[in-house]
């Protein structure tokens, strides 16, 4: 049966989007569902206007695993500009203060080590954690004062690629809820500097890379080509679902058990699971998110596509 060109597609799994600069994260979202008309869709992580790269959307049932994305591993390729300090930490905001000083390579290199591993960071007052409810970047846009407290990070890896007396460029490796703005900010700060975010773009989330990513344009090309007129296309854009479930254990099951998780059964299972979250799946198709309790696996998310 062949669809109006208003209709919404029932389409389940991930687009790789690359963000492109001057887009909200929410913007892009917008994007993907004008040009598919998925019935569902959904970004895990936001990235900032001013920064580019890698934005996971999820379509259908895959927003039911948006959440796993906010744990994985991230990488981002940064320019800390030497010399100012902004108040949103990156190139959008009001000059706050201005140093001569400059640091030199010596200096800046054997200050990363310090921003490896566990470290204590205090996010940007222009950020999306909220406080009493409301976020920060709205406090502090109305003109509130907004204090953020400090919490811990992991920080994997740092590396220093390029510097010319005022920009250094690095490579980052970092864990959930990481802020490169403030990371930015923090280095300048032990130099005995200011320093702010000129340039950001994230190069990978997960298993979401730059090496299967799409830009909205080739995804327009996409859905509006002849042969996409069932959908074709797109489909062989998507990623799975399961692609956000890298370091989740797997179980397979035959039909006759994923139609019991599928109606919120358990099922039994001797696999010797030590516990957490299993994804269960029937011939690579993801079936359900569940629980191990005893010998028996409990649906805890189930899908439907």
């Amino acid at each position: 049966m062949m669809m109006t060109p208003t209709a919404k597609r029932p389409i389940h799994g991930w687009l790789n989007i690359d963000k492109p600069l001057y887009m909200s994260s929410a913007q892009v979202v917008g994007a993907v569902k004008r040009i598919t008309r998925a019935q569902k869709v959904g970004h895990a992580g936001t990235l900032d206007p001013l920064a580019s790269g890698i934005l996971p959307i999820a379509l259908g049932e895959a927003t039911k695993t948006s959440g796993y994305m906010m744990d994985a591993t991230k990488d981002y390729r940064f320019t800390v500009t030497f010399g100012e300090s902004r108040s949103t930490d990156d190139a959008e905001g009001e000059v706050l203060e201005r140093s001569d000083i400059r640091p030199s390579e010596a200096d800046l290199q054997a200050v990363l080590p310090s921003f490896t591993g566990t470290i204590e960071q205090v996010p940007p007052i222009y950020s999306a954690i909220k406080q009493d409810g409301q976020r920060a970047y709205a406090l502090a846009r109305a003109g509130e004062a907004v204090t953020m407290q400090a919490r811990l990070v992991q920080i994997h890896h740092v590396k220093l690629l390029d510097y010319d007396g005022t920009h250094a460029t690095l490579d980052v490796i970092c864990g959930k809820g990481t802020y490169i703005r403030s990371l930015a900010r923090d280095i300048a700060h032990s130099l005995g500097t200011v320093g702010y975010v000129s340039m950001l773009r994230r190069q990978r989330v997960g298993n979401f890379s730059e090496s299967n990513a799409i830009s909205l344009d080739f995804l327009e090309k996409l859905v509006h080509s002849p042969a996409d007129i069932q959908g074709d296309s797109l489909n062989r854009a998507l990623l799975p679902i399961f692609t956000a479930l890298d370091d989740i254990p797997a179980h397979a099951v035959d039909s006759k058990e994923a139609t019991m998780l599928r109606r919120g059964q358990v099922i039994a299972c001797r696999t010797p699971f030590t516990g957490g979250i299993i994804a269960v799946m029937e011939q690579g198709e993801l079936v359900a998110l569940c629980e191990r309790q005893g010998q028996v696996l409990k649906p805890k998310r189930v899908f439907n596509h």
